[in-house]
Parts: structure tokens; sequence; C-alpha cells
């Protein structure tokens, strides 16, 4: 009995060994792939960073049918390897993602000015809340809660702090519109197609109007209704607008309608969403950032990542 008791405390001990020297190499193991992982992502961002540095050399203009906006299907990371030989955990890497223009999206950092709700651009996302049947009153509301958390740059030049006096803490990210009273979560559902907040610049972001959805273009001009942005999102398809000359002449010859001198639209973009997927074995990650162009077509000099975030 005593030799057998002993084997059993051996074994146990044996095996207790055993697991927890599998769970030290697991660990290990893990936070390598979380570090491949990352060091993959980087790289997909350099690679988006050159796309869209090479589309803004060549373009003065950007729209859908340019190189950039082609989505990157899932393709094995060992396809590139020069002796065609996975190294290590290369054949088990699966990269894909896509290019989004933010332009194309409605800021909603628009929405106040120094502080001040502007009353044109809650006009503006009034009638894309409309477009998307969901309750105009959110503008209002979004509006106040953009200003109170706003930067107000003071006479002398010099900016406050990032939060209010009240203490409120600066939207970042569409879904900090759940801290905003009147938000659900299926209402930003519904929003995250359409709207993005991006770095304030003093003045209002211009939408893309070769990139826009209809809803979103639309939302720009109190006369053009949805039906009609509809029609000049066909319409580009086939010729995308050069400059807003061509596109206020689209607009006068199809719908007789004039172009406001203080028409928040324009024709290039600054600043995109990438969204990155890889899975590596039995790791995975899903990022999106954003990514800043740094100068204007066709005088591209860099990007700057602005954020990184995880999914």
């Amino acid at each position: 009995m005593t030799a057998l008791l002993l084997t059993t405390l051996a074994i146990t001990i044996v095996a207790s060994l055993f697991w927890q020297q599998q769970v030290q190499v697991r660990s290990i193991e893990n936070q390598r792939l979380q570090l491949q992982k990352s060091w993959i992502m980087r790289g997909s961002l350099d690679w988006a960073g050159m796309i869209l540095r090479a589309s803004g050399k060549q373009f003065q203009y950007v729209d859908l049918g340019q190189p950039w906006a082609v989505p990157l299907a899932e393709t094995r990371l060992d396809q590139y390897a020069e002796d065609k030989q996975a190294a290590g955990d290369a054949a088990d890497a699966v990269l894909s993602g896509n290019i989004i223009d933010a332009q194309s999206r409605y800021n909603l950092n628009n929405l106040s000015v120094n502080g001040v709700p502007a009353p044109d651009e809650v006009a503006a996302f009034k009638r894309l809340l409309s477009y998307l049947r969901l309750p105009t009153t959110l503008a209002t509301a979004a509006a106040q809660a953009i200003a109170q958390s706003q930067p107000v740059t003071a006479p002398t030049g010099q900016q406050s702090p990032a939060t209010s006096s009240n203490g409120a803490m600066p939207l970042l990210q569409v879904d900090d519109l759940l801290s905003v009273p009147g938000f659900t979560p299926d209402i930003v559902r519904q929003l995250q197609d359409y709207v993005v907040l991006l770095p304030s610049t003093g003045n209002p972001t211009p939408i893309n109007v070769n990139t826009a959805p209809a809803e979103v273009l639309a939302s720009r001009f109190a006369t053009l209704s949805l039906a009609q942005a509809n029609t000049l999102v066909a319409a580009r398809r086939t010729a995308p607008f050069p400059d807003i000359p061509h596109f206020t002449t689209q607009m006068s010859n199809l719908f007789g309608i004039s172009l406001p001198e203080n028409a928040v639209i324009g024709v290039s973009s600054n600043f995109f969403l990438v969204y990155g997927k890889i899975r590596m074995g039995r790791a995975g990650l899903n990022t999106v950032s954003l990514l800043q162009l740094v100068g204007q077509a066709p005088n591209i000099t860099g990007t700057n990542i602005v954020w990184i975030r995880e999914q």
C-alpha cells in the first residue's frame, strides 16, 4: 500500500509539473503569436500607406475606381515567399482587409465649431438621420455633446484642454455616441457606415462627392433629394468628378440646382480607414486604423497613423 501511495504521489507531482510546463509553453506561444500579428498588421498599414501615396501622386482626385479601393481578399502570406517554402508560422498566416475613404462619411466633429453648435451642420446631420429613418432630434443631442467636449480657442490663440468645464470627455469613435442621450446600440450600428469622427482642423471636413454614399451626399444639400443623389452616384461610376466645377455643372444640367458657395464638399480626401484581419493558427486579430495623407494631391509626401484600434 505504501508503495502504491508513493507511486500515485510521484505520478501526480510529475503530471502537475508537465501541466505547468505546458501552460507556460502555451503562454509563450500566445505571446509570440500576438507579437507576430502586430508586426504583420504594421506591415499591412505600410502597404496601405504606400498604395494611398501612389494614388495621391497619380491622381488629383479620389474615387472608387482607383487601386486603393480594391479590397485585399484572404491571402496566405507564404504565397509571397521567394522559395515557396513557409517559414515558421507563416504557412498559417492569412491576411485580408480593405480601405475606406473616411471623408465619404459625415464627420460628427463638424457639428460644433469652437464649442458652439453649427446650425448648418446640425441641419445637414438631421437630413442624414431622416434618410436613414432615424429620429432627427438626435442631431441636436449629438451637437451639444460635441460642443461640450470640444476644445475652445481663446482670443489669444491658446487652446483649452480637451475637456470642457463640466468634465465632458471628447467623443473619439462612433461607439462613444452611446453616451449621448437617445442613442442606442441599434442606432449606432445603423450609423456606423455613414458617420465618422475625424480630428478637428478648425474648419468643417468636406465630404468627397466621388466616394460618399447617396444618403451622405444628399444630406449636404437642402435642395437635393435622395433620388437625385442616387442619380449622381450612378453617373460618377462612369465618369468621376475631377473637380468641383464638373460636379456643379452636373448638378445644374441634371436637376437645375445651383451649388451653394459655402458647400462643404470636395473631390479629394486626406483621411482613410484601413480595416485589417489576420488569422495565424488559433489566434486572430481584427483592427481598424485611421491614416492621414500628408500634403495635397498630387504632392503627397507621406502618411501618418492617427490611431489604431482592435475590434
